[in-house]
């Protein structure tokens, strides 16, 4: 295999300081640095689909500090996991015990506020690889990312709760406006019952990630409000690879 180039889905060299960590619609120009190693990493799958959300905001006004809390289904933990989620929801339903053994504890019909190890700081991987990857796609070290990371009871698709501050200040109907135009993006955003995108309904089993919920933060003067949702398998994982490949093909082979 000398000679070719990698487009790695592992966690393995995406911190290497010259391994290109690429988002197409963030940064598809860093695709270039595959020179370097004959490797370019896809990023976590929750990073994903929040850059491709900030992506368009962060170019119009900046932003400096992103809270996000994660809502993520079991297929990100594989497949024994979704099995888990079944066996276990069928069990309870049926009135049986369980007994969990890929997660610590109950995922069916409940949240676990752990994804990945613990680190030192109290942080678990997961929340720490969205700090680190979003830093490095978005090529600025000076954003504060502060996440939460949720295991939840659902198969396919993530949704995240994503509260930036931004440099300058937007509205909601500017942040709506850009949202729209934006590259894999679709905003679905009613001020009415069922006005919003969710994992299950409209992301799983399709492309794009979905934007709605989003609002002007009554708690901060520069403050804007998301609700993220994508296919973590595909955009998260082998839509963002084989839109690498294609970008690859097309511009730099």
């Amino acid at each position: 295999a000398a000679g070719c180039v990698v487009i790695d889905n592992t966690s393995q060299f995406r911190y290497d300081d010259d391994i290109p960590l690429v988002v197409p619609e963030v940064n598809p120009d860093d695709i270039a640095l595959y020179k370097n190693r004959g490797i370019i990493a896809n990023p976590n799958c929750s990073t994903i689909q929040m850059v491709v959300a900030l992506k368009p905001i962060y170019d119009a006004v900046g932003i400096e500090r992103i809270n996000v809390c994660t809502y993520q289904a079991v297929s990100g933990s594989g497949k024994e996991a979704i099995e888990e989620l079944a066996m276990q929801t069928a069990y309870l339903l049926n009135g049986k015990p369980i007994e969990p053994k890929v997660y610590p504890k109950q995922i069916a019909f409940n949240c676990l506020p752990h994804i990945d190890v613990f680190l030192d700081n109290g942080y678990t991987k997961e929340e720490m690889k969205m700090v680190w990857e979003t830093r490095k796609i978005m090529g600025d070290e000076s954003i504060q990312v502060n996440p939460t990371t949720v295991r939840v009871p659902v198969f396919y698709g993530h949704s995240e709760a994503v509260h930036i501050e931004t440099r300058d200040k937007i509205s909601a109907e500017e942040a709506r406006r850009l949202l729209e135009q934006a590259p894999g993006v679709v905003v679905l955003d009613k001020r009415e019952p069922g006005g919003y995108p969710t994992a299950v309904t409209e992301a799983a089993g399709r492309d794009p990630v979905y934007v709605g919920r989003i609002r002007e933060d009554i708690s901060h003067p520069r403050g804007l409000n998301l609700w993220v949702v994508a296919d973590n398998v595909r955009k998260g994982a082998a839509l963002n690879s084989v839109q690498i490949a294609q970008l690859l093909v097309k511009n730099h082979i």
